[in-house]
């Protein structure tokens, strides 16, 4: 053998281990990437929320969400995003203390300052500032703000609810509502009494808190009060016996609306109510301006002050429309608000007004997915600005609405931070929270699945494949069913399908007749029919996925859901066979107990 033959044939043999190396590494490499998740992997998720703009449009600041495991808790920090020319400029940083939980970012008027809601020791006001134009430093309290502020267009005044909720309010050293004001049994010593008599259904403070409430007629209602921006001592202005929410000042800062039902403790009402008022700063005086049964909340003020927009329904059932009213210079309403989206057959959110005032912003559920939608003021053509299949939360502009961020998940991606133009446009991810981890699981993306039911309706799902899916393998199937029910699973992160994927799961789920974001119809179309109407949808999609889908089992399909989908999995397992194994949670138990306490 020449000596260039044998250093072809040294290069030969090199290059078939050096071939065979890089095959044994990179089927290490997709044995790795093959990993799906875990359930020890929700403790390095990170979500993005409460996202808030400054008003010159510089600066983002949002609310991250992380779970700490060893303290078994959510721990939440304010961060900021500099922007420069619209555009994410740097990486985001921390903004508050990463050993205080912090969250609520909201902007003063001329961007100057940051308030965030944090309680920190023993301190009982939980309402914070920093500056932000100047060094940061310490953060600090303002007189008299003791709830969320809500700064007036010109920076002169803070807005904020605040109960007077007493310390120990259910303890033996103060018994106030132990023994409701209107109750027929009594005690001959009410301070020697350790047990209750209880009036009213409400006597428990929320799912799962073992403690009694007190009698509501003695538990503090939240009222609205107004302090000077730069400290004093606070003005009260409601004093009624409800609770004041959706509060939003007029461009003027005279006036102040706000969303209460003077009703709320009439337990014999069973229609869902609220009302829209105004507080007068002028002379105190606090009017209500809707005069019809129904639900009015989210007031909003146009920039010039001359009109308001907010949300209404004309009762249990019924539509929830955006309505546009003209106002008077004290408030009142000058003729009949206009229904926006009379001709639209979705449900919108929270309203904000465009920057020129010419049209009224919000966020909708459509579909599988949440976006944001634009109408024109005057009425007209709702058109959506945002596309694609995700969900769009928190969505925030600057004052003159050329920039705007937003959190966006979707089916694979857990929500971070974007950012784009007023229009939607040119629109860039900020935040990058769960990539590293990410970068080390398999997510399978979700395939569409339609079916039609008898009456002609069609049904959305979605199927996940397991993890590691061969074609020809048999796998099981499983059922889940979203709660509600009037809610929606779509375009947004799933932890726990992806757990069963990873588990070798053929995972189906679906918005059958009941749910959200298919229009007014499709969401009450069970009224009166649960269980007997819908089971049709979820039947129909297990045999549409079967179809579909041969490698899934047949013989082993289970089904789950939690508080109407745990209602759901015990009515199928008791009306059909085709499950084989099923998990319910926090379903309905009790039909009576349950009408009573919600």
């Amino acid at each position: 053998m020449t000596m260039s033959a044998a250093r072809t044939g040294r290069k030969a043999a090199g290059g078939v281990i050096f071939t065979a190396v890089m095959l044994v590494v990179a089927a290490a490499a997709l044995s790795a990437q093959q990993r799906g998740l875990r359930p020890e992997d929700y403790y390095d998720l990170v979500t993005v929320s409460e996202v808030a703009v400054s008003p010159l449009g510089d600066l983002v600041a949002f609310t991250v969400t992380s779970v700490q495991e060893t303290e078994n808790r959510r721990h939440r920090e304010v961060w900021m995003q500099v922007l420069e020319n619209g555009r994410p400029d740097g990486a985001p940083y921390r903004f508050t203390d990463p050993t205080e939980d912090s969250y609520s970012p909201r902007w003063a008027p001329d961007g100057s300052i940051l308030a965030f809601t944090s309680r920190r020791g023993k301190d009982p006001n939980t309402s914070w500032f920093v500056r932000v134009s100047g060094p940061g430093g310490e953060a600090f309290h303002i007189d008299g703000v003791r709830g969320v502020p809500i700064w007036s267009g010109d920076g002169r005044w803070i807005g904020y609810t605040f109960s007077e909720a007493r310390e120990g309010n259910d303890t033996v050293l103060d018994r106030a509502g132990w023994i409701a004001p209107d109750a027929v049994s009594r005690t001959l010593n009410a301070e020697r009494f350790d047990g209750r008599v209880v009036t009213s259904t409400r006597y428990k403070k929320e799912d799962g808190d073992p403690a009694l409430q007190a009698h509501f007629s003695v538990i503090p209602k939240a009222k609205l009060y107004v302090v000077s921006s730069s400290g004093g001592r606070p003005r009260q202005l409601t004093d009624g016996a409800f609770n004041v929410r959706d509060v939003a000042w007029a461009s003027d800062a005279r006036l102040i609306y706000f969303t209460g039902d003077a009703g709320e403790d009439d337990e014999q009402d069973r229609e869902v109510r609220s009302d829209l008022w105004v507080a007068r700063l002028t002379d105190g005086s606090v009017a209500k301006l809707t005069a019809t049964d129904g639900a009015g909340s989210s007031p909003t003020v146009s920039p010039d002050g001359r009109r308001i927009a907010f949300l209404f329904s004309g009762g249990r059932g019924e539509p929830e429309d955006l309505m546009v009213v003209d106002v008077a210079a004290d408030g009142s309403f000058l003729g009949v608000p206009i229904n926006l989206t009379s001709q639209w057959d979705l449900e919108p959110m929270e309203p904000q007004w465009t920057a020129d005032g010419s049209g009224v912003l919000f966020s909708a559920q459509i579909g599988g997915s949440e976006h944001l939608f634009r109408v024109p003021a005057v009425g007209g053509i709702v058109t959506q600005v945002t596309k694609g299949p995700r969900t769009l939360r928190s969505v925030s502009f600057s004052d003159r609405g050329h920039v705007m961020a937003y959190a966006s998940s979707d089916a694979v991606s857990p929500s971070e931070l974007y950012v784009a133009r007023g229009d939607g446009t040119s629109e860039r991810r900020a935040t990058g929270f769960n990539d590293d981890w990410l970068d080390d699981v398999t997510l399978m993306a979700p395939e569409r699945l339609t079916w039609t039911v008898g009456d002609g309706t069609m049904i959305e799902g979605w199927v996940i494949k397991p993890v590691g899916y061969t074609p020809g393998n048999s796998y099981p199937l499983i059922l889940k069913i979203h709660g509600g029910p009037h809610s929606a699973y779509g375009h947004r992160f799933f932890p726990t399908f992806h757990i069963l994927s990873a588990a070798g799961f053929f995972v189906l789920y679906s918005n059958p007749r009941g749910s959200t974001g298919y229009g007014q119809d499709f969401k009450y179309a069970t009224r009166g029919q649960w269980g007997v109407l819908d089971s049709e949808d979820y039947v129909g999609g297990v045999d549409a996925a079967l179809r579909k889908y041969p490698d899934a089992d047949g013989g082993r399909v289970g089904v789950s859901g939690g508080s109407y989908g745990g209602f759901m999995t015990n009515w199928l397992t008791a009306t059909t066979d085709r499950f084989n194994a099923a998990v319910t949670s926090r379903s309905i138990s009790n039909w009576e107990s349950w009408w009573g306490s919600s």
